[in-house]
C-alpha cells in the first residue's frame, strides 16, 4: 500500500504539473483544473497513506481526520478552480494582460496612446480591440504602418494572442467618445443613434 500510494502521488503529480503547465502556457482554464484535478488525486494518495499508517500504530481516527482533511484540500482547489473556468465562461480577462497590453503598445513608435482596450477569450484564445492614438497629420499608409507594427508586437508578446483589430484615431480626437452618433432621425426612420 506505501509503494502503492507513493507512486500514485508521483504519477498524479507529474501529470498536474504538466497540464498546470501547458495550460498556463496556451492560456487553457480548462487544463490548468484538469491539472489541479490530478494533483487532487495524488494528495488522495498521500491522504490514504497517511490514513493507513495512523490506524497501523493505533490511532483509529486517523482515517476519517485524513478525509476530513483531503475534502478540505479538495474543496479549497475545486473553489479557485471554478473560480477560474467559471470568470472565463463569462469573458472575464485579467487586469494584468489589459496592463500587459497597453504597455506593449505604448513602446510602438507612432503610437501617442492607447484609449481603449476590448479583449476576451475564445476558448483558449485571446481577441483583442484596440484604439490607439497617432499624430493627426499622418497619411493613411502611415497609419496603417504603425497599426501593423502594434499588431505584430502584440502577437510577439503575448503567446496566446490569437487576433488583434486595431483602431486608428488622431490625437485631436482618441477614444470611442468620438465615434459616437447623437441621436437622429433620417430616412423616416424614427430617431435612433448608432
Amino acid at each position: 500500500m506505501i509503494v502503492a500510494s507513493v507512486i500514485g502521488f508521483a504519477g498524479n503529480e507529474g501529470v498536474a504539473i504538466f497540464r498546470i503547465k501547458v495550460g498556463k502556457e496556451i492560456g487553457s482554464a480548462a487544463l490548468i483544473a484538469d491539472g489541479y484535478h490530478a494533483r487532487i488525486d495524488g494528495l488522495a494518495s498521500l491522504g490514504v497513506l497517511a490514513g493507513a499508517l495512523g490506524v497501523w500504530v493505533g490511532y483509529p481516527l486517523a482515517d476519517p481526520l485524513v478525509g476530513l482533511l483531503i475534502t478540505i484540500v479538495i474543496l479549497r482547489i475545486l473553489w479557485e478552480s471554478g473560480k477560474s473556468v467559471l470568470s472565463r465562461l463569462l469573458d472575464s480577462v485579467d487586469p494584468e494582460v489589459t496592463d500587459e497590453i497597453r504597455h506593449a503598445v505604448v513602446h510602438v513608435s507612432g503610437v501617442m496612446d492607447v484609449s481603449e482596450v476590448r479583449i476576451r477569450w475564445l476558448g483558449h484564445r485571446l481577441h483583442a480591440e484596440l484604439n490607439i492614438a497617432v499624430q493627426q497629420n499622418l497619411s493613411v499608409e502611415e497609419g496603417h504602418e504603425i497599426a501593423s507594427a502594434v499588431h505584430h508586437e502584440l502577437l510577439h508578446r503575448l503567446q496566446y494572442l490569437a487576433t488583434a483589430t486595431i483602431h486608428i484615431d488622431p490625437a485631436n480626437a482618441s477614444g470611442e467618445k468620438h465615434h459616437r452618433s447623437d441621436e437622429h432621425s433620417h430616412d423616416g426612420l424614427p430617431f435612433h443613434s448608432h
